[in-house]
């Protein structure tokens, strides 16, 4: 018995030594391409520390966004290709920043009111491994944002 629980708890490290270092090599290659595509687009990025790049356009005006915060924003969500995979028509969406990906979690409180800029989102801070909609598993996301009120 106690054999099987030793090698359950061998198994069980191994598996998740397994699982960090497919997340480190994920985060390396999403790393490459966002850094690829801040330099073939000639974007002035900043890094986060979490792998997230914001790109301000303007930062807008009043107050920043909190992480419980309703907020409004004009978006478009594509791929470094360019394919788009969603977008706001012509009327803002509504929503609370804690029921949104980690990558606007932490993105959206970088303007304010009014302002303008990229979201070069790593897929960990995205949807990670899964495959949601149009979405493949791993992917990198490009958001551009117009935040517009927050409340």
């Amino acid at each position: 018995m106690k054999f099987i629980s030793t090698f359950t708890m061998i198994a069980l490290c191994l598996a998740l030594s397994g699982c960090k270092k497919d997340k480190s090599e994920q985060a390396a290659k999403d790393d490459k391409i966002i850094r690829d595509y801040i330099a073939a687009n000639n974007l002035n990025a900043e890094e986060t520390g979490s792998g997230l790049y914001v790109v301000i356009d303007n930062e807008g005006a009043g107050f920043k966004p909190s992480q419980n915060s309703t907020v409004s924003v004009y978006y478009k969500g594509y791929f470094t290709d360019g394919k788009v995979f969603d977008e706001t028509g012509s009327e803002p969406i509504t929503f609370s920043l804690q029921q949104v990906i980690e990558g606007w979690q932490e993105g959206i409180p970088y303007f304010k009111p009014s302002g303008s800029g990229i979201l070069l989102i790593p897929s960990a801070l995205g949807y990670g491994s899964e495959k949601v909609g149009d979405i493949p598993p791993n992917s990198v996301l490009i958001f551009d944002i117009e935040l517009v009120t927050v409340n």
